[in-house]
């Protein structure tokens, strides 16, 4: 299992279109949900924070292969997808995290 993390500057003015998308994924969930199977992803996360009045997004992810996965969602047709990939025009900048512990308790 594959465990994944990015930090993602948001451009400026964007939280309105944070908004709009979170409650448009919020209404289609069973659609993305959907398509998280088809990218063998387990749980995909996001948060926003705000450091020194700028506004980024935090997204984890734990699946099979996340690189498969990212190359399953470059290439999906679902609509939903299509509209995350337009979302992604108010990234400024993204920077992956690197993992140093994952603790998972099985029982």
């Amino acid at each position: 299992m594959d465990v994944g993390a990015v930090l993602i500057k948001l451009k400026p003015d964007a939280l309105d279109h944070v908004e709009a998308w979170k409650k448009e994924l919020n209404a289609r969930k069973d659609e993305a949900i959907e398509t998280l199977r088809a990218e063998g992803v387990h749980v995909e996360s996001w948060f926003h924070l705000e450091l020194e009045s700028q506004d980024y997004l935090l997204a984890y992810m734990r699946a099979d292969d996340i690189a498969q996965a990212q190359q399953i969602g470059r290439n999906s047709h679902f609509p939903i997808d299509q509209m995350h990939k337009q979302f992604k025009n108010n990234w400024a900048k993204v920077f992956p995290a690197k993992l140093l512990l994952d603790l998972e308790n099985n029982t």
